[in-house]
């Protein structure tokens, strides 16, 4: 049995240009694909959020639009629901990396607002991707690597193969002219091999020990690469 380690953002808003907050969190397919994936193999999920602070969910993530219809929205509040794992996360400051298998960062905007200035977060991120454990991130998540470089703006991540939500997605999605920046413009400048698939489609990147996923439905087969690898 494989011990995983969840990194979650702590805000339930993302600021945006104007200085309004939008309610926001993670994104609940997104916690909920690998969730199942990774519990019912019999691993051990072990979710971490700056400050321990109980990880907001998403609204608009559990809606039936969301999810597939009625149906879905309710299997997956159901999950939420039951993820006891949600309700107790440790202090990501505490970490000691040593201690998990893999790491998994699920996205939804949140990770925007707070783990792209984490400098813990980004710490660890530079310690997963030089153990050569499995690193998946997904979404926004990869917002997160944007607090892996150094002074002088240089991150071990740059030249990776990495996707993540592209500025076309952030453009339908009615966010992309209301955004401070965007994710892609700035994972290219941090000087990543960003690759972008169909919008909305599933899209996954391997580069090494790195995993990333485009968008919520890249969560579930980003979760099956990361299977593969433990």
């Amino acid at each position: 049995m494989a011990k995983i380690l969840f990194v979650m953002t702590g805000v339930d808003y993302w600021t945006l240009a104007d200085g309004s907050k939008h309610p926001t969190g993670y994104w609940a397919e997104e916690f909920v694909a690998p969730y199942e994936a990774f519990t019912k193999a019999g691993h051990e999920i072990v979710v971490a959020t700056p400050g321990a602070v109980v990880p907001a969910v998403d609204h608009g993530s559990l809606a039936p639009e969301a999810n597939g219809g009625v149906e879905g929205a309710a299997r997956i509040a159901e999950i939420l629901d039951a993820a006891a794992e949600l309700t107790r996360p440790v202090d990501l400051a505490t970490v000691d990396l040593a201690d998990f298998d893999a790491v998994y960062y699920p996205g939804g905007h949140g990770p925007m607002e707070d783990l792209a200035v984490d400098p813990v977060s980004g710490k660890l991120l530079n310690d997963a991707l030089a153990s050569g454990k499995p690193l998946g991130v997904v979404c926004h998540a990869p917002a997160a690597l944007l607090a892996t470089a150094d002074v002088a703006g240089s991150s071990p991540f740059a030249g990776y193969r990495v996707t993540g939500f592209t500025n076309a997605e952030e453009t339908q999605a009615g966010f992309a002219d209301k955004a401070k920046w965007l994710l892609q413009d700035r994972l290219e400048a941090l000087g990543v091999d960003f690759r972008v698939g169909e919008p909305w489609a599933p899209h996954i990147e391997v580069d090494r020990n790195l995993y990333t996923g485009q968008n919520p439905a890249s969560s579930a087969p980003l979760a099956a690469e990361l299977l593969r690898a433990l």
